[in-house]
């Protein structure tokens, strides 16, 4: 039997549990932490919730249970994913769509997989299109939140400040013949 600090939630065909205090990634936000588990009734029927605290603006998000599977909500990844993350920054080019509506909605999709491989893709594919031409306001919008997602995610991982996992982020892409920018 679970206590109310440990809930198992079915996810993707995995049994998953979540507690107060694990790290979790919520899709196209961040890394954020599980701060409360708790119940809400509506009407006669009875609803739990995770309670996060996402780590980049301290802005909270009540997550259903029943809505963990289709949100995207998964544990932070492992530091072998991240060797594998850096690997694919660091090595040729990624196929990117001309049509700059159809790469924003693709794009739009990857960073809403919940996937820090598609975020990556993302980051990687902007970075390209910025070296032969600046970058529309909503692309250099969806650079800077990929980038906080790699290195929020490289940093927790790896248990290393952010300026490290900017440090790692910056060595992977300049392989590849690429610079990271700054925050904008």
């Amino acid at each position: 039997m679970l206590s109310q600090h440990q809930t198992a939630v079915a996810c993707g065909g995995l049994r998953m549990t979540f507690q107060i205090g694990d790290k979790v990634v919520y899709p196209n936000q961040g890394v954020g932490t599980i701060e409360n588990i708790s119940t809400r009734s509506f009407g006669s029927a009875f609803e739990k919730f995770y309670l996060l605290r996402i780590g980049c603006n301290s802005m909270t998000v009540l997550v259903p249970f029943s809505n963990v599977e289709d949100i995207g909500l998964r544990r932070v990844t492992k530091d072998r994913e991240i060797s594998r993350i850096l690997s694919f920054l660091s090595n040729g080019w990624c196929m990117i769509n001309p049509d700059w509506k159809v790469r924003f909605k693709e794009n739009t999709d990857k960073m809403q997989s919940g996937s820090l491989l598609r975020v990556a893709e993302v980051l990687k594919g902007l970075l390209q299109i910025h070296l032969e031409k600046p970058l529309s306001f909503r692309e250099k919008k969806m650079l800077d939140r990929a980038r906080h997602m790699l290195v929020s995610e490289i940093s927790i991982s790896r248990n290393v400040p952010e300026i490290h996992a900017v440090s790692m982020l910056q060595r992977a892409v300049g392989k590849a013949g690429l610079t990271l920018p700054a925050t904008i």
